[in-house]
C-alpha cells in the first residue's frame, strides 16, 4: 500500500465529518426563528436577546478556559467587535423584534437572502470581483425577496420586514469579519471572543429587562431560550465553523441553500404556523439564485 492509498481513506474520513458538521451547524440554525418565537411565550426582545448572549457567553466562555485558549492579539479585537455587534446582537435582536409580528415562514424567505448579501460585503471587504453573473444572480435573488415582502405585507413594507432587512445587513458585516478572522484563528474561538466581549453589555441588558418586562414560564418559553442561547449561537456557529474548515466554505454554503426550506418545515410542524403558497415558491427562487452565485464564485 502506498502512502497515497494510505492517506485516501483519512481524507475521505475528515471530509465526510466536516460535511456533517456543517449539516448540523444548518439543521441548528434552521430552528432558530422556531426556538425564538418560543422564547418570547416566557420573556420580552430585549430580555430574550440579552439573557441568550449571557448563556451562550457562559458556555464559551467554559469552553474557553476548559482549552486554555490565549486571548486574541490585539489587532484582532477590532473586528471582534464587528462579529459581536452583527452576530451576538444585531442580528438576535433585529430578527427578534421582527418576529412579534412577522411569521417564522416570512421571515424564514427575507433571511434566505443572507448568503447573497454577505457575498456582497465580502466582495467589498476584500476587493475581490464577483463575475457579472454572479451580481445578475444576487440582483435577481434579492427582487424576488422584496416582491415576497411587499406581496405578503399588503403592498408596502411593515416594521417587520424593516427589521428583517437591517439584520440581513448586520449579519452579513459580522459573517464577513468573522469569516477572515477564521483565517488567523479557528471560527470557534471568533465567536467564542465575540460572545465574551459583549459579556458586559449583554448582564448590564439582562438585568435593566429583566426588570421591566414581564417574564411568564412556559415549557417552550424555556426551551426556546435553551436553544437559541446553546443551540443556535453557540454550538450551530461552533460546527459550522469546523465543517467548514474541513470542506471548504464553497461546498458548506450549498449546505446552507436548506436552511430556509428546513424552517418553513419547522414553522408549520412546530409552530402550527399557515403556509402562504408563496413562501415555498420564493425560497426555491431564492435557492436558485444562491445556487447560481456559488458556481459563479467557483
Amino acid at each position: 500500500m502506498t502512502a497515497q492509498d494510505s492517506a485516501t481513506p483519512t481524507a475521505s474520513i475528515a471530509v465526510s465529518s466536516g460535511t456533517l458538521q456543517a449539516a448540523l451547524g444548518v439543521l441548528a440554525f434552521s430552528l432558530t426563528f422556531p426556538s425564538t418565537v418560543w422564547g418570547l411565550e416566557s420573556f420580552g426582545p430585549w430580555s430574550l436577546v440579552a439573557v441568550r448572549s449571557v448563556l451562550a457567553a457562559v458556555v464559551a466562555g467554559g469552553f474557553l478556559r476548559a482549552m486554555r485558549v490565549p486571548l486574541p492579539d490585539r489587532r484582532h479585537w477590532a473586528g471582534l467587535m464587528v462579529v459581536a455587534g452583527g452576530v451576538v446582537v444585531g442580528f438576535p435582536l433585529l430578527t427578534t423584534l421582527a418576529l412579534q409580528t412577522s411569521t417564522t415562514s416570512h421571515a424564514a424567505v427575507v433571511v434566505g437572502l443572507l448568503p447573497l448579501t454577505t457575498a456582497a460585503f465580502a466582495a467589498v471587504r476584500t476587493g475581490r470581483r464577483p463575475s457579472r453573473t454572479f451580481w445578475l444572480a444576487a440582483l435577481a435573488g434579492a427582487a424576488v425577496v422584496i416582491a415576497f415582502t411587499v406581496q405578503q405585507s399588503g403592498g408596502a413594507l411593515q416594521t417587520g420586514d424593516l427589521y428583517l432587512f437591517g439584520a440581513l445587513l448586520v449579519c452579513a458585516a459580522g459573517y464577513t469579519e468573522g469569516g477572515r478572522l477564521a483565517r488567523e484563528m479557528p471560527g470557534w474561538q471568533v465567536i467564542g471572543w465575540a460572545l465574551m466581549l459583549c459579556l458586559p453589555l449583554t448582564l448590564t441588558g439582562s438585568a435593566v429587562a429583566l426588570a421591566f418586562e414581564p417574564v411568564r414560564l412556559t415549557a417552550h418559553g424555556v426551551i426556546g431560550l435553551i436553544w437559541v442561547a446553546a443551540g443556535s449561537t453557540f454550538f450551530g456557529l461552533y460546527v459550522w465553523y469546523r465543517g467548514m474548515a474541513s470542506i471548504g466554505i464553497a461546498k458548506a454554503s450549498q449546505l446552507q441553500l436548506a436552511q430556509p426550506l428546513l424552517t418553513l418545515v419547522w414553522s408549520v410542524s412546530l409552530l402550527d404556523e399557515p403556509l402562504s403558497p408563496a413562501a415555498p415558491v420564493a425560497a426555491v427562487a431564492v435557492l436558485v439564485c444562491i445556487a447560481v452565485t456559488q458556481r459563479a464564485r467557483s
